[in-house]
């Protein structure tokens, strides 16, 4: 009986460190796993988007030029609208109404973002230098590079959040640039703020959707037309959901996909907005960087 029970601990000790081994070995192979999908990511965000940089030698200047030309031409321009006519009889018994309050100017709405220089560029020194990939939602989760830094930041500063920004050639990198935007509107100014990206085909806006979502933490349901992000493929809806936005107290921040080779004044006119300027020589891809 004892050679029966030393034969069976012998086997219970093989089968124990057998299984020990087999664990061993799936550990490792989870953290190589690990190591190789925290290498895709750094190189997806941070060495992609260096490597394009690099490449790039030559962006267009006459279509950035050319859209802040006519965001001036837009500000200068004195629009009236034409009242109806009333009855004589009914003016003079009307009382008068109390004006309304005027909306938000684009300069009292940008000038603040001068003021708040140093608190806009700590935002941006936190997205590049301390990256939180599980932060709250709104909150940039994506590795920023100088690059982003510098190009939000002259949005911000020297074109007071209403301009174009120049493509990164890569869809992926576009939306990072319009989330760290996002998220430093957010941060200042809170569930005011309502994103609207206007893209001419349902593919592209939902691109920036699953970019959105990659980028900001935001689910399907910060999306719609009583939501924090809405989405339209004419500007012509997109600047009558904005006006009413404004009228209700709203911030709205439009995005224009490059996609759109013009853009109508009416846009212009919003506090906040965005172009991504198109590269002619060298056009982004429509297939979705995001998979």
């Amino acid at each position: 009986m004892q050679a029966d029970l030393a034969r069976m601990v012998r086997e219970a000790v093989s089968d124990l460190e057998q299984k020990k081994r087999s664990l061993e070995l799936e550990i490792e192979k989870l953290e190589r796993r690990r190591d190789r999908i925290d290498a895709e990511m750094k190189t997806s965000f941070a060495g992609a988007s260096q490597d394009l940089a690099v490449r790039v030698q030559s962006f267009k200047e006459y279509l950035v030029g050319s859209l802040q030309d006519l965001a001036t031409s837009a500000e200068q321009l004195q629009l009236t609208i034409a009242e109806p006519r009333v009855p004589r009889q009914d003016v003079v018994r009307a009382a008068a109404p109390e004006p309304e309050p005027p909306p938000q100017s684009a300069a009292a709405v940008t000038s603040r973002y001068l003021r708040d220089t140093e608190r806009i560029q700590s935002l941006l020194d936190q997205y590049r230098l301390r990256p939180d990939y599980y932060g709250p939602i709104w909150q940039l989760r994506r590795t920023f590079e100088p690059i982003h830094a510098d190009r939000i930041a002259n949005w911000f500063f020297s074109q007071g959040g209403r301009g174009a920004i120049k493509t990164l050639n890569s869809r992926l990198q576009n939306v990072l640039m319009a989330s760290a935007a996002i998220s430093v509107l957010h941060t200042m100014h809170g569930d005011r703020l309502r994103v609207l990206v206007l893209a001419n085909s349902p593919e592209r806006l939902g691109d920036w959707r699953r970019g959105f979502q990659d980028c900001l933490g935001v689910s399907r349901a910060d999306f719609g037309t009583r939501s924090g992000i809405m989405l339209f493929e004419s500007s012509e809806p997109m600047a009558q959901r904005a006006e009413r936005l404004l009228e209700n107290n709203y911030l709205p921040f439009i995005i224009i996909d490059e996609s759109e080779g013009m853009i109508s004044l009416s846009v212009l006119q919003f506090p906040l907005w965005l172009a991504i300027a198109p590269d002619p020589a060298n056009p982004t891809s429509d297939y979705y960087d995001f998979q």
